[in-house]
């Protein structure tokens, strides 16, 4: 992994940030992204103590195709080539049975976690086609493979992610491109903390997991890593699954 130039998005917190400390810890120089420039700034500082070779962060909203392209182009500029993406930006959205959904939920769900990882893996994959390598991990959710109630338009956008990851990843399996997918179970997160306003709290997320705890980002990030590095060099159009065992169930 050494050396290696890494994007990850939605860096900023949660798994997101965890990631990029991973892959810093490695020696890789590490691309951030996302929308609180002193944020990013900081976390710049942060990746470059914690070992990584060079880092920057860019501001770039995974709902614009503007963004998008001058994110890789501010990457390509810099380091001359991508290694590794990790599409990692989603949003919850709010949670209602879906008799009460709004277009508005809707599209603000799907903008980010589905729009925005086509977005992402469109001109990724541009970049990696150029060069003939490269692995993108995409962040998908147990939500992805299952339904729960009242939270539909979130499964349903994690659900297009595991079919997007599928076909990109029979697109470009004979160019020596990789495209896998991670779906976390329940983990300590921003977005973790804010189901406890539909009820779902710690203690009563972990009692569905069969080792009874929740995860930490520290334990999907490392997942993470796995997926991009050559240790799975022969695994692509795969989803992931880091969740205690849920899905096992």
């Amino acid at each position: 992994m050494e050396y290696k130039v890494v994007l990850v998005t939605g860096a900023l917190s949660g798994i997101g940030r965890a990631t990029a400390m991973a892959f810093a810890q490695t020696g890789a120089k590490v691309v951030v992204s996302g929308r609180r420039e002193s944020l990013g700034a900081e976390l710049v500082e942060e990746l470059k103590k914690a070992g990584a070779t060079d880092a920057a962060f860019v501001r770039a909203d995974a709902q614009s195709e503007e963004d998008w392209r001058n994110l890789l182009e501010s990457i390509q500029t810099r380091f001359g080539r991508i290694d590794i993406a990790v599409n990692n930006a989603g949003v919850e959205g709010i949670f209602s049975p879906l008799d009460d959904v709004s277009v508005e939920n809707y599209r603000s769900v799907f903008d980010t976690n589905v729009l925005g990882v086509v977005l992402g893996m469109k001109y990724q994959l541009k970049a990696m086609k150029q060069q003939g390598s490269g692995a993108i991990v995409n962040l998908s959710s147990i939500g992805g493979q299952v339904g729960f109630p009242n939270s539909s338009i979130y499964a349903a956008s994690k659900h297009a992610v595991e079919g997007l990851t599928k076909s990109a990843a029979l697109e470009v399996a004979a160019l020596g491109i990789r495209v896998n997918a991670v779906a976390p179970g329940p983990t300590q997160s921003p977005m973790f903390d804010r189901l406890a306003d539909y009820g779902l709290s710690k203690d009563v997320l972990a009692g569905i997991i069969p080792t009874k705890r929740t995860g930490t980002p520290d334990e999907i990030a490392q997942s993470i890593v796995f997926l991009a590095s050559t240790h799975a060099s022969f695994i692509t159009g795969h989803t992931l699954a880091v969740d205690g065992g849920y899905l096992a169930q």
